[in-house]
């Protein structure tokens, strides 16, 4: 099978791939963001996907995750590590750390969270939005490239693209939230509901601006998030070279009793369109 990532383009532009190939994938539900970079590392094969497209074209809010999630599906993909870039909530989780969250809030309101629908109802479970496989695997690959990071905490995503109010940064750190962002989501739940084994790096840019002395600017969040970068590469390489043989993920059966529908009554239009995703599940 296939480790699959999603961030930015120093990502893989740093990763030493070896038969490296570019890779359109049509989709039932759009173009990706971009065509997928398809190579090999260690062994493995990995395909790389940039969130945002390659000049970051698309909004938090307007990323074509459905596409993304069904394209990576589409060539084999069963593991995602993403990249975000995030402001911090806490006062010890400073700009340029690393935090691999466990947790997230959903505050977004604008965007489509399912592949499914249609005529096709599936209610999947989402207790532990972030693979508990994969958060292990990611924390161990920090620890043995020397990369500090702290596993654990949550990811409060919201809509964007503008930064949070003071008042709201004021109420998500009253909450005893940990970091906030604008791409976790819906990006997690499709990704859950592919089967697919999830978990993230997060990279702090900025305080947000619930420190009186913060007001968050984009040269400063560009600025950290370059300086980021390595420290992460370098988790990501080693997370693909050690990727144990044996690495299993209770996401690979998530959608199991989850079709809430009959499959006879499913329209045929939908069950075509949702095929590689639960073909198995509606024989």
């Amino acid at each position: 099978m296939t480790i699959g990532v999603i961030g930015g383009s120093g990502i893989y532009e740093a990763l030493p791939l070896e038969n490296v190939e570019k890779r359109h994938v049509d989709t039932p539900f759009g173009d990706p963001s971009h065509e997928l970079t398809l190579g090999e590392l260690a062994g493995e094969e990995v395909a790389f996907l940039p969130r945002h497209g390659p000049d970051h074209q698309h909004t938090p809010t307007n990323a074509p995750y459905k596409a993304n999630i069904y394209a990576l599906k589409s060539v084999g993909v069963d593991r995602v590590v993403s990249t975000n870039a995030v402001g911090s909530l806490r006062e010890d989780l400073p700009p340029r750390s690393l935090l691999v969250p466990t947790q997230i809030v959903d505050r977004t309101s604008r965007r489509e969270h399912t592949f499914f629908g249609d005529g096709m109802v599936v209610h999947m479970g989402f207790a532990d939005p972030y693979d508990p496989a994969m958060v292990e695997h990611l924390a161990g690959a920090a620890e043995r490239a020397d990369v500090d990071v702290e596993s654990g905490g949550t990811y409060v995503c919201i809509e964007g693209p503008q930064y949070s109010t003071r008042a709201e940064s004021e109420f998500y750190r009253d909450q005893g939230w940990d970091v906030v962002g604008m791409t976790a989501i819906p990006e997690a739940k499709l990704a859950r509901e592919a089967e697919l084994a999830y978990a993230t790096v997060t990279g702090v840019t900025d305080y947000d601006v619930w420190k009186t002395d913060s007001e968050v600017t984009l040269d400063e969040v560009l600025e950290n998030a370059d300086a980021n970068q390595e420290s992460i590469n370098a988790i990501i390489e080693e997370a693909v070279r050690s990727m144990p043989d044996d690495f299993e993920s209770d996401a690979w059966s998530a959608l199991e009793g989850t079709v809430n529908t009959p499959s006879d009554a499913i329209p045929a239009d939908t069950r075509e369109r949702v095929d590689l995703l639960a073909g198995q599940y509606l024989d």
